[in-house]
């Protein structure tokens, strides 16, 4: 009973000359014969290369992003593109009477304005409201009024 001492070698595949069965190849030493082709290892030539799995390709796309600009008529000129002319502009403000201009005549002779001070709103840009227009071809582009 005595026990093998500790340097003997491994017991190998006496057939094959190499590792035994279920045991990887080990890096640096040539592909024995009847073994597959480990995994991370170059291919030794005269073995065919091992059919692996088809890789999959992933396309991905990635969503357009559009913004749109809302723009803000109101007492200020607005840089914008005229709807007529396609021109690049900066509007022309006019002001006119509006409803706002009538209720506030309205409240001021109501309220004992009897000697004309009842149009005094229709002299004033702050209570009238303001008419966007292209200056090159003078259409009505938008009306912010202030009501």
């Amino acid at each position: 009973m005595s026990n093998p001492p500790p340097y003997a070698p491994a017991p190998t595949n006496d057939k094959m000359g190499g590792p035994p069965q279920g045991y990887p190849q080990q890096p640096g030493y040539p592909q024995q014969p009847g073994y597959p082709q480990q995994p991370g290892y170059p291919q030794q030539p005269g073995y065919p290369q091992q059919p692996g799995p088809a890789p999959t390709v992933t396309v991905v796309q990635q969503p357009i992003m559009t913004t749109t600009v809302v723009q803000q008529f109101r007492e200020s000129p607005v840089q914008t593109v005229c709807p007529y002319c396609q021109a690049n502009i900066v509007t022309a403000i006019h002001y006119d009477v509006g409803t706002f201009t009538w209720l506030i005549g309205a409240a001021i002779c109501f309220f004992g304005g009897w000697l004309g001070c009842c149009f005094i709103p229709c002299c004033i840009d702050g209570c009238k409201d303001a008419v966007h227009t292209c200056p090159n071809c003078h259409q009505q582009i938008s009306r912010w009024s202030r009501l």
